[in-house]
């Protein structure tokens, strides 16, 4: 196991006077405030986890992770590159008690300890009829927790670990980088703009309303005027079209050419092609829309194929030559 610190731990040289500027290491991680960083394991395989080897035994796997210490020390980025095995103590006679399995940073400058040291520890929880976690002294990060039943013990069964195990590593990242689900995934957000991964869904932390909104990229929009293929009878006035997000909106007026066609009474006519919409720009399904002409109004059919066709119009009216017929619609692109 190894350790390297976000400074020299052992100090300025001899003679010279110590300076609030430090060094600091390779990268930056994910920052919590002006001069703290989020704290954590570094992603990348299964990176320290820890899995029950005995009755009263539990070894931790290798990884990399950030410790954060107090302001002043900064944060101390840490590798387990043995998997290291822990004896759980036994369980209290009547009660159970929550123990935690942490990574911490002895700093003889910032400490009491007299030494520079990181070490993988099982730090005992108080036993009660609902036990909690217990707290952690500075420069520590908790990784899983071990509920120790009443009476655990070697003798006695031990604990079972596929109950007993509760992952509680959060994860970090590099500044800018996106930060994975794992245990704390509630936490706020310490800059507008940070992105984490929860449960697969990519969210941006907004710090105007100070939530996590779930990112949507920027819709792109595109338009057109061309394409549209007027049918034999008319000529084209006007074609509009607009498609974002799978969504289409077009808006066209073509004006008839042809002999005037008086409707009966019933409003069937024989299908009239108004034309074919581009490539791109056409309906998952068959639609029916409006059309009119500012005398008389009816019904046209956009098939899947791009083709509008009107089908009925104003009974005992007329479709007369040089009246423009307008028509709109708003659907899902195929």
């Amino acid at each position: 196991m190894t350790v390297r610190a976000a400074w020299l731990l052992t100090g300025p040289p001899d003679g010279q006077t110590r300076s609030d500027t430090r060094l600091a290491p390779l990268g930056t991680m994910v920052p919590e405030g002006e001069l703290t960083s989020r704290d954590g394991v570094i992603a990348g395989g299964s990176p320290l986890l820890a899995t029950g080897v005995a009755a009263m035994q539990v070894q931790l796997g290798t990884g990399r992770a950030i410790v954060q210490g107090t302001t002043a020390q900064g944060a101390y980025p840490v590798a387990v590159t043995v998997p290291e095995t822990l004896t759980v103590g036994d369980g209290d006679a009547q009660n159970p008690r929550v123990d935690s399995i942490v990574l911490r940073v002895y700093d003889g400058l910032y400490d009491q300890s007299k030494t520079t040291a990181v070490a993988v520890e099982l730090i005992k929880g108080q036993p009660a009829a609902s036990p909690s976690e217990p707290l952690l002294p500075a420069s520590t990060l908790r990784l899983w927790n071990i509920t120790v039943p009443a009476g655990a013990s070697a003798g006695n069964g031990g604990i079972t670990w596929t109950s007993a195990l509760a992952d509680r590593r959060r994860f970090t990242a590099s500044y800018g980088g996106i930060i994975p689900r794992g245990w704390g995934t509630s936490f706020t957000g310490a800059y507008d703009g940070q992105y984490r991964d929860n449960a697969g869904v990519l969210e941006r932390w907004n710090a105007a309303t100070a939530k996590w909104d779930v990112y949507r990229p920027p819709l792109a929009v595109e338009t057109t005027t061309s394409g549209f293929a007027v049918g034999s009878g008319y000529t084209l006035n006007q074609f509009s079209a607009r498609r974002t997000g799978g969504l289409c909106t077009f808006v066209l007026e073509v004006t008839r050419k042809g002999t005037q066609l008086d409707v009966p009474a019933a409003g069937n006519i024989n299908d009239e092609t108004l034309g074919t919409l581009p490539a791109g720009w056409r309906p998952f399904g068959d639609l029916e829309l409006p059309a009119s002409d500012g005398f008389g109004e009816g019904a046209a059919r956009l098939n899947t194929a791009g083709l509008l066709t009107l089908r009925t119009w104003s009974g005992n009216g007329a479709l007369r030559n040089d009246r423009n017929i307008r028509t709109s619609a708003t659907f899902i692109l195929a």
